[in-house]
C-alpha cells in the first residue's frame, strides 16, 4: 500500500505535512526531510490510537488477522 504525503511551505518557514488518505496524520518540520520523518511518526501514532480505540468496543468473540491491502 502506498500513501500520499503532502508538504506545504509555511509562511513563517518550514513545512506542514499530512497524509492525504489518513485524517489526523499531520506534522511539521523545518526541512522536507524533518517534516517527512515527523509525518512518519505521526502516522504511526494515528494508526496505533485508532487500533486502541477500536479494541475498546470490540466484541469478546472477535478475532484478529493481518490484512494487507494491495494497490488498486
Amino acid at each position: 500500500m502506498k500513501l500520499t504525503a503532502v508538504f506545504v511551505s509555511a509562511p513563517e518557514g518550514g513545512y506542514t505535512a499530512f497524509v492525504e488518505e489518513i485524517p489526523g496524520a499531520i506534522s511539521e518540520g523545518e526541512t522536507i526531510e524533518e517534516a517527512r520523518d515527523n509525518l512518519a511518526d505521526a502516522l504511526r501514532m494515528v494508526l496505533e490510537c485508532n487500533r486502541e480505540l477500536a479494541r475498546l468496543d470490540e466484541p469478546a468473540e472477535s478475532f484478529r488477522e493481518t490484512f494487507e491491502l494491495a494497490a488498486m
